[in-house]
């Protein structure tokens, strides 16, 4: 497993240190994440893990743009062809008060039993709620931290499934989830059927394809 070391910088409250993960208290970390669209750009992204927290600027270029729409056209239509009750979530931040925060690029709810959170401006609280069934990092610089200390955090999430896309080489590496520990995966777990070479194949089709052909193909194999 490819893993970063967390940092022992000093944390600043009137700068925010973007892309590495730096020593903070909870009430530190809600500092940032809460009052970041008074203080800092509102596209940024927040994690919180074991006592430290990382930011993130949202990319803006369509390398990452592009991946996120692929990706999440195949586990929809997946899911649909298959009748799979799914939510899919964009950007959306999950909140273990005290103890953790995430937010994937994208993330799923997913089976007959979920319970979905109210539609708010606020961090789903996962004291209350379940957290997503899957999630999904997409990373082109980020990605030895998706493999790294994000791998760590939601091994303790909680989520079944964790995706990550590295935007590079169109690699799709899948990892199931159970009793706080992950091991890679070929298939879905929580979308039976679905393989993860026909995902990454996808990602290459998109390279020279509009998303009609590839969304023709996709229906032809899944149904």
């Amino acid at each position: 497993m490819v893993s970063n070391s967390p940092t022992q910088n000093k944390l600043n409250q009137n700068k925010l240190v973007t892309d590495i993960w730096v020593k903070a208290t909870w009430e530190e970390f809600i500092g940032f994440a809460d009052d970041k669209n008074e203080k800092f750009d509102e596209k940024a992204k927040f994690y919180y893990h074991d006592g430290y927290m990382r930011s993130e600027m949202s990319p803006i270029g369509p390398l990452h743009a592009r991946h996120n729409s692929i990706i999440s056209s195949v586990i929809k239509l997946f899911a649909t062809l298959k009748n799979i009750r799914i939510v899919e979530l964009n950007n959306a931040s999950f909140r273990r008060s005290g103890t953790s925060e995430l937010q994937p690029d994208l993330s799923y709810y997913i089976g007959l039993d979920f319970k979905l959170p109210p539609r708010s401006n606020t961090p789903i609280n996962l004291n209350e709620f379940p957290p997503p069934t899957l999630v999904v990092e997409i990373g082109a610089t980020s990605i030895n931290d998706d493999l790294g200390m994000k791998r760590l955090l939601y091994e303790q999430s909680g989520t079944q499934e964790y995706w990550v896309v590295d935007a590079n080489v169109d690699h799709v590496i899948a990892f199931s989830i159970a009793d706080g520990r992950s091991g890679q995966i070929d298939e879905s777990e929580v979308l039976k059927g679905l393989k993860i070479e026909l995902v990454e194949e996808a990602l290459k089709k998109s390279q020279t394809e509009e998303d009609g052909e590839i969304n023709r193909w996709l229906l032809n194999i899944f149904g």
